[in-house]
């Protein structure tokens, strides 16, 4: 796919001798082509088709486009139509083109960092939804061509050939899209407080047009209009796409992992200067030094102020409309995302809700009565595997359960830890000796260890309309689980009221309940026993203090409360719920699959 653009440039260029407004006409169509492909996956092909079918559609348009273009070159090679420039054309003056090259790779550095950022920004605000991604990728790809269709324009009518007036232009274009990229996160930040999410995109259309527009002007500065200009542009265009990948893959899987979103903003900030600072320099100046010295200036003071203007920026993603003044009590910012703590201790992972501290269950703010049913389900679990950590407060309700000998827990985001750390009712998890914590992504991690069996298998898993969330919901996924299990074994799981992730769990397994949200499925016949359940809960304690005092009223009432989970309630939304009763009521409910994705882009 990345060789086409250098064949086509050196094609149009015999027609138009102007490499900026070649690249410039030539991209612009390629990027619209991408967002319209971002939009129609967003919108209906993800759903529609599933996985699969996007890349057979995909793979019918490359035959299609491939095609054409055979046709369309041996009827011109057999009217002998083509025009052919040998030689570059040494009269138009140029940058050196190393220069060139190198700064190519510069502003895909910048243009692909901040798209990294910018998505972090939109995945919190939304929740994670799947399409966030492809709609932001839309709106910078229409930004992209937008701008690159205004350098054509310029290159055609204006910069044909002045080469400071160009560069001078290009340095502008840097500057300014740096500047809008760096206050894209807080202008969106302060927009959702007072408009709906889909409008803050023109913010990313604006920085994406003034990104996007560098590169056609780099190449028309650096490439003449004669011969060869498809070999020269290929260079480019190679640099370009390094500067991109590294930008994406340091910021995106090292940068971010100790900075937060604030200071790596800042750090591009100063690299978009920097680049701002050569080209001007190369435009030999003359006149302009004190429009130079006010955008140092500028950048100076943006970035000595950014801690001020990144201030709340998260606090108002998450509340939106609801955003009065609140600031979160933590916020940890790493490679995987971010989780940000309440006051009273709510916790959010990537923009929703997470779990709470607390491990109080006559107090269950959490619904805690969920991860204490364990005792009711399985006599003797000793050996338990938890996917998901998050605040640790189930975790700890597990791990103190008499009869769990073993506990393996897999999260994927080490920033739970030093959260946990810093609240008394689950520090003590950290410190348990039959706890061992793995930092991986559950279902890669089970697929490497195919030979460990557990008698129980817990996740409290996110929303089923979460991006990737699927993974962990999927008949394919669940056929792995089973594989985990020992004989009697049981997969406990939140299905977050998802019809389709019920239905999927009893698709698999022959046996399963519900409790409340979750679905327990497994080969073997098992209920949740209220006696048993009872003479856990009675003696259950959690770091030598009672759950129960069954002295005080208030205790003997909260006790008979959550023993009624175990009664079957002919209402879908409280109580447990037998196989037969959600075999009857779920009779014609899609399954989900890795293909499919399930509720993920509905």
């Amino acid at each position: 796919m990345g060789s086409t653009l250098p064949l086509l440039v050196e094609h149009v260029v015999r027609t138009t001798g102007n490499v900026g407004e070649s690249v410039g006409s030539l991209y612009a169509v390629n990027t619209f082509g991408s967002a319209l492909a971002c939009f129609a996956a967003a919108v209906v092909l993800m759903g529609t088709l599933g996985e699969r079918g996007v890349v057979d559609l995909a793979c019918c348009f490359n035959v299609l486009v491939g095609a054409s273009a055979m046709a369309i070159g041996s009827r011109s090679v057999s009217a002998g139509a083509a025009k052919t420039l040998e030689e570059p054309n040494h009269s138009d003056q140029t940058v050196p083109f190393w220069i060139g090259v190198v700064l190519a790779g510069v502003t895909g550095f910048i243009a692909l960092a901040y798209e990294i950022i910018w998505y972090r920004i939109y995945s919190f605000t939304t929740g994670g939804k799947a399409a966030a991604f492809a709609l932001l990728l839309a709106f910078y790809l229409i930004g992209i061509a937008i701008g690159s269709l205004a350098v054509q324009s310029a290159c055609r009518e204006k910069l044909r050939r002045d080469l400071n007036k160009t560069l001078w232009v290009a340095a502008t274009v840097v500057l300014l899209g740096s500047i809008a990229a760096f206050l894209l996160g807080p202008a969106v930040a302060h927009a959702v407080v007072h408009i709906p999410i889909v409008f803050t995109f023109l913010f990313v259309l604006i920085a994406a047009g003034l990104l996007g527009s560098a590169f056609p002007l780099l190449a028309h500065a650096t490439i003449g209009s004669g011969g060869g200009a498809g070999k020269r542009i290929s260079y480019l265009y190679l640099s370009n796409i390094v500067g991109s990948a590294l930008g994406s893959f340091l910021i995106g899987f090292v940068i971010l992992d100790y900075w937060s979103t604030r200071a790596t903003s800042t750090l591009l900030l100063i690299l978009g200067l920097a680049a701002f600072l050569t080209l001007a320099l190369l435009s030999q100046p003359k006149g302009r030094q004190l429009m130079i010295a006010s955008a140092c200036v500028a950048c100076i003071v943006l970035a000595s102020a950014s801690r001020l203007i990144y201030s709340g920026v998260y606090e108002r993603l998450l509340e939106k409309r609801d955003y009065a003044g609140q600031r979160f009590a933590d916020l940890v910012e790493n490679r995987n995302g971010e989780i940000a703590v309440q006051q009273d201790g709510a916790v959010y992972g990537g923009g929703v809700y997470d779990g709470r501290f607390n491990t109080d269950l006559i107090n269950d703010s959490n619904g805690l009565f969920r991860a204490f049913a364990v005792a009711g389900m399985h006599q003797a679990p000793s050996n338990v595997l938890i996917i998901g950590l998050s605040s640790g407060s189930w975790a700890q309700v597990v791990a103190n359960n008499p009869e769990v000998k073993d506990i393996t827990i897999v999260e994927i985001n080490p920033g739970y830890l030093p959260l946990i750390e810093k609240h008394k009712e689950v520090e003590s998890l950290l410190r348990n000796r039959k706890v061992h914590i793995v930092i991986d992504d559950g279902r890669r991690w089970l697929v490497s260890h195919p030979d460990r069996k557990f008698d129980f298998i817990m996740m409290n898993t996110t929303y089923h309309w979460r991006a990737n969330i699927s993974n962990l919901l999927s008949r394919e996924f669940l056929g792995l689980i089973r594989t985990h299990l020992k004989p009697g074994g049981i997969e406990y799981y939140n299905t977050t009221w998802s019809e389709e992730a019920m239905a999927t769990g009893m698709s698999v397994f022959p046996y399963s309940l519900r409790v409340a949200n979750f679905l327990a499925v497994s080969d073997s016949p098992f209920h949740l026993n209220k006696e048993r359940w009872r003479d856990a809960l009675t003696s259950y304690s959690i770091d030598g203090r009672p759950v129960f005092d069954l002295s005080i009223p208030l205790h003997r009432k909260r006790l008979e409360e959550v023993l009624k989970v175990a009664d079957e309630s002919a209402d879908p939304k409280a109580g447990s719920e037998s196989r037969a009763n959600m075999m009857r009521r779920l009779a014609n409910t899609p399954i989900i699959t890795d293909d499919n994705m399930g509720g993920e882009w509905n």
